[in-house]
C-alpha cells in the first residue's frame, strides 16, 4: 500500500493528509467562464498566435490543492469540457478523436520500449522506492500557464496575464509584471530574469540582493538606443517576405517562443515565430546575430556546453549550430539537419549536465532522441502521447514528455539507452505547456527524487514527486489487471501528421 506524502511550509500548513482509500479522487475543478472560453480561442496551442491580452476575471487567493493519490482521473467538467462544443479546445483539428460521439479516449498510453521480459517480482530497490505521484495544483485563476523555471528556491511561471509569478515552498513569494505580451519563455541567469514575449520583445529583470523577491525591470530588448540607433543605418533592414517590406534585422517581429543561456551566461539566445533566432550579448543586451535559421517558425532553441545549438522548426526540421567565437562576438555556421519530417518539431531537450542526449518532440506525438557522443546519430523514438508533444524536460536518467493529451509521461533512460515509461503523470484538464525540474531534498546516495513542476492551459501549475526508482508501470500490479499493455512500439499514433491545424507552439 502506497504511503499518503504530506509537506509543510513555513508560517502555515499548506498541505492537508489524505485519510481516504479510495482511488479515482477528483481534484477541484478550476472556474471559468463563458466569457474566458470565447477568449481562449486564440490563446491556445492549436492556433497560430495568442494576440489577446485579456486575462481571467478577478483573481483570488493562490493556493495549493492537495492531491496525493498518484492513479487520479481527469476532470472533463473543467475548463476544457468536452460537452461544451463552444470551446475551441474540441474545434481543435489537434483533438479531432474527441469530438467523435465515442467516448473520451482513455489517458496516454503506457508505453515500454523493446527490452527483455520483466520478472513478476520487483527488485529490492523498487519495492522500498516512492511512487510517482502528485503532490499539490497551484492554481492561480488569472490565466494559461505557458512558461515556468526553476531557480535556487525559487519557481517562476508566466501567463497570458502578463504576469511573472514567483513561488517559494510552493506558496506565493512575490510577482512583478509586464506592460505587454503573454510570456512565453522564461530564463534565468544570475541575478537576471529574461523574459520572451508575444510582442517579439524580451524583458530584463534584475533581482534586489536585499530582497530576493523584489524584480525591477532593468531593460527591454532591443534596447531603444540600439532600436533607434539601427533604424538610421539602412544596412541593418532585411527583407521579411510576409510582410513584402524592410525589417530591422535586430528585432524580432512575431512571438517569441523559447530563450536560453550560454554555458557562461555570456550570450542570450532567443527563438521566435519570425522563424530566425537571435544572439545576443548579456553585458550590454546588444544584438550580435541574427540567423536566418527555418522555413517556418521556430518552435524550440537549446543551447548546448560544447558551443552548438539546436532549433527546431514548424517546417518539421531540427538543426545544428556551431558557434564561433569572434573577438567580442560570436558567428554561428550551420552544421547539419538531424531531423527531416512533415511534422512540426515542438520542443527540444538536452541533458544536463552531460549533455550526451538530445530530445526532440513532435506535433505527432513521437519523441526523438541522438546521441551527442556519437556524431549526433539518431538513437531512436519515444512513443507515449497521442497528441502533440509541447514540452520536454530532463533530469539525470530521467526524461519528462509534457502533451496536448493533457499527460506526461516519466521515461526512465538504462546505461544502454533503452527508454522505460516508468509512468503517466495525469491530472491536468488542458494541454501540458510547460515542464520544470528541481531536485527534492529527500533524494539519498540510492534513489533520486525530484519535484517535477507542470504548467497547463488549464490555468494550473502541478507539483508532482517523482523518484527514479519508482516501480516500472510493466511491474505494476494494477496493470496486470489489463488484457494487454500497450508497449513502447505499438502506442496509438497521431492520426493528423498532415498539415493540419496550427504548427506554432
Amino acid at each position: 500500500m502506497m504511503s499518503i506524502m504530506r509537506s509543510t511550509s513555513k508560517g502555515r500548513r499548506v498541505f492537508t493528509e489524505d485519510n481516504s482509500n479510495k482511488r479515482g479522487q477528483k481534484f477541484d475543478r478550476l472556474k471559468n467562464s463563458e466569457r474566458d472560453l470565447e477568449v481562449e480561442e486564440d490563446k491556445l496551442i492549436i492556433h497560430r498566435r495568442g494576440h489577446s491580452d485579456t486575462s481571467a476575471g478577478p483573481t483570488s487567493p493562490p493556493r495549493f490543492d492537495v492531491d496525493t493519490d498518484p492513479l487520479m482521473v481527469l476532470d472533463t467538467a473543467g475548463p476544457y469540457d468536452l460537452s461544451n462544443t463552444n470551446s475551441p479546445f474540441t474545434r481543435s483539428p489537434w483533438s479531432r478523436h474527441m469530438n467523435s460521439s465515442s467516448p473520451p479516449p482513455p489517458p496516454p498510453p503506457r508505453a515500454t520500449p523493446p527490452s527483455p521480459p520483466h520478472h513478476n517480482s520487483h527488485s529490492a530497490d523498487e519495492s522500498n522506492a516512492s511512487p510517482n505521484a502528485l503532490i499539490g495544483s497551484l492554481i492561480r485563476e488569472e490565466g494559461h500557464i505557458y512558461s515556468l523555471a526553476v531557480a535556487g528556491e525559487l519557481l517562476y511561471t508566466g501567463s497570458d496575464s502578463k504576469n511573472i509569478r514567483v513561488w517559494k515552498d510552493r506558496q506565493e513569494f512575490s510577482s512583478f509584471k509586464a506592460n505587454y505580451g503573454l510570456v512565453k519563455a522564461i530564463v534565468v541567469g544570475g541575478d537576471k530574469v529574461f523574459t520572451g514575449h508575444n510582442d517579439g520583445k524580451i524583458r530584463v529583470w534584475k533581482v534586489s540582493k536585499k530582497n530576493g523577491g523584489i524584480h525591477k525591470r532593468i531593460d527591454t530588448i532591443p534596447t531603444l538606443k540600439d532600436y533607434l540607433k539601427g533604424s538610421m543605418n539602412p544596412k541593418n533592414f532585411a527583407d521579411d517576405q510576409r510582410r513584402s517590406r524592410k525589417v530591422l534585422w535586430s528585432k524580432h517581429y512575431d512571438a517569441i517562443s523559447s530563450l536560453g543561456l550560454s554555458d557562461d551566461g555570456a550570450f542570450l539566445y532567443s527563438a521566435s515565430w519570425d522563424k530566425t533566432f537571435k544572439v545576443w550579448r548579456v553585458s550590454d543586451f546588444k544584438c550580435l546575430e541574427s540567423i536566418n535559421a527555418h522555413d517556418d517558425a521556430v518552435n524550440s532553441l537549446v543551447v548546448s556546453l560544447d558551443g552548438l545549438v539546436f532549433t527546431g522548426s514548424a517546417d518539421g526540421t531540427v538543426k545544428v549550430w556551431r558557434r564561433e567565437l569572434q573577438g567580442k562576438g560570436t558567428k554561428h555556421f550551420f552544421s547539419q539537419t538531424l531531423l527531416k519530417q512533415e511534422c512540426a518539431v515542438t520542443a527540444l531537450a538536452v541533458n544536463f549536465p552531460e549533455v550526451t542526449f538530445l530530445y526532440a518532440g513532435s506535433s505527432d506525438g513521437i519523441v526523438n532522441f541522438w546521441y551527442t557522443e556519437k556524431s549526433l546519430s539518431h538513437g531512436g523514438d519515444l512513443k507515449g502521447h497521442k497528441l502533440a508533444v509541447l514540452c520536454l524536460a530532463t533530469a539525470d536518467n530521467l526524461v519528462f514528455s509534457g502533451s496536448a493529451d493533457m499527460g506526461i509521461c516519466v521515461w526512465k533512460r538504462s546505461e544502454e539507452a533503452e527508454h522505460i515509461c516508468l509512468s503517466v503523470l495525469t491530472g491536468h484538464t488542458g494541454p501540458v505547456k510547460c515542464l520544470a525540474v528541481e531536485k527534492d531534498p529527500e533524494s539519498t546516495s540510492t534513489e533520486q527524487r525530484w519535484i517535477v513542476y507542470s504548467g497547463s492551459l488549464d490555468k494550473s501549475v502541478k507539483a508532482w514527486k517523482v523518484s527514479d526508482q519508482a516501480p516500472t508501470m510493466a511491474n505494476n500490479k494494477d496493470d496486470e489487471q489489463h488484457s494487454s499493455k500497450p508497449t513502447f512500439n505499438t502506442a496509438p499514433g497521431f492520426s493528423s501528421r498532415g498539415k493540419m491545424g496550427s504548427r506554432r507552439y
